[in-house]
């Protein structure tokens, strides 16, 4: 889960993390207003969950309130990565003398979180180290719910400041740990961590959380954002179902995350695209099934659709009349594909059959003749 930069904001300032002061605007005037309580010169930066925002033109310098709501003004007309700009950041301006990055994130290769400084502040880290790996430090942290002393990462950071201001950047460092840690984020990053006139201050924040782990912070959940979701997303969560859309023609219903990920995998070695990740759950129903249909059918360009079931606590009947309830229920249903293996296996087949539906036992049958309806859909169009 994503927040926007303003969020971040305030996790890091109850962290002890130093920032500019500012705050956030949803109107030209707010903006105008908040400027003028700063006193001099302002940023002004789009809140959009989306990066890119100073190429796309969400950032703009200020002299003052009345330049300030004008940068407001045409920022919030703005559309960023296809997101509506519909906040803004106002901050006050800092005279810059040198900028670093620091982050925390997850290494699944090496389980472990991961410190990553680099003297190359205000770039985008995936850039950096695709183009200049040698300009990044990295320090993984052993396995625990505390982070290291301060003391831990002078190490690390003394080639990045000046003697001065080490301490203070281990301090920060610290805390940022102690974020991802208290809060199960999957990536914190200040960028750039900037040496000003008023010493060292986060002139950016970011943080990422796992999904998975939202439940032990509610706090956090409330934070969740609508426009990180698709509105078929959010239809899928409140129905209990676990639903990416993609850019495929095939639309896939299937129990278990790991078939569905197989499902999809096989599709595309037969030479199909997959149009979404869709897990009714390990517990499905007729209703439920009828919901993943309309998922499906909702959204454009799905020529055929393939439903995997491996029945195990998932009783394969339930699908069958949830297939049957989907057809009388949705006009003008793409072609379906079935395959039903497991607890009651034999009764769906018999559910389908007295409707005149056939069901494939192979998988990989069941994933060719599903590519081939897709196909043929096309053909026809």
């Amino acid at each position: 889960m994503k927040i926007h930069e303003y969020q971040a904001r305030e996790l890091f300032a109850a962290r002890g993390i130093p920032l500019p002061p500012g705050g956030v605007a949803a109107s030209p005037a707010e903006a105008a207003d908040l400027a003028a309580g700063l006193k001099g010169p302002v940023m002004v930066k789009a809140q959009v969950l989306a990066g890119g925002r100073g190429k796309a033109g969400g950032v703009k310098a200020a002299a003052g309130p009345r330049e300030a709501e004008a940068a407001a003004r045409e920022i919030l007309a703005l559309r960023i990565a296809g997101f509506p700009v519909e906040k803004v950041l106002v901050s006050k301006a800092c005279v810059v003398e040198a900028e670093t990055y620091l982050g925390v994130t997850v290494d699944r290769g090496r389980r472990r979180l991961v410190c990553i400084a680099s003297a190359a502040g205000g770039v985008e880290i995936e850039t950096l180290a695709a183009e200049a790996p040698d300009k990044i430090r990295t320090l993984a942290l052993e396995p625990g719910r505390t982070p290291p002393a301060p003391e831990g990462f002078r190490d690390l950071l003394a080639p990045l400041f000046p003697p001065g201001r080490l301490n203070e950047a281990c301090r920060v460092l610290s805390r940022l740990v102690g974020l991802v840690l208290d809060n199960d984020c999957s990536l914190a990053e200040i960028n750039p961590y900037a040496l000003t006139s008023e010493g060292l201050l986060a002139l950016d924040a970011k943080i990422v959380f796992d999904d998975s782990a939202l439940d032990r912070h509610p706090g956090i959940a409330e934070m969740r954002n609508p426009e990180e979701y698709s509105p078929r997303e959010i239809e899928a969560r409140a129905a209990g179902l676990s639903f990416v859309a993609l850019d495929g023609d095939i639309g896939c219903i299937v129990n278990g995350a790991g078939l569905a990920m197989t499902t999809m995998d096989l599709i595309r070695r037969a030479g199909g695209r997959p149009a979404n990740f869709l897990d009714v759950g390990g517990s499905s129903n007729p209703q439920k099934v009828l919901n993943a249909f309309r998922l499906l059918t909702a959204g454009e360009g799905v020529k055929a659709i393939l439903i995997n079931i491996f029945g195990g606590i998932t009783r394969c009947d339930d699908i069958a009349r949830g297939i049957l309830l989907s057809r009388e229920r949705i006009n003008a249903l793409p072609p379906l594909v079935i395959r039903l293996i497991g607890t009651n296996a034999e009764q769906a087949r018999a559910i389908l059959a007295e409707a005149g539906c056939t069901c494939a036992e192979d998988l990989d049958a069941a994933v060719d003749a599903a590519v081939a309806a897709a196909a043929a859909a096309k053909d026809r169009v």
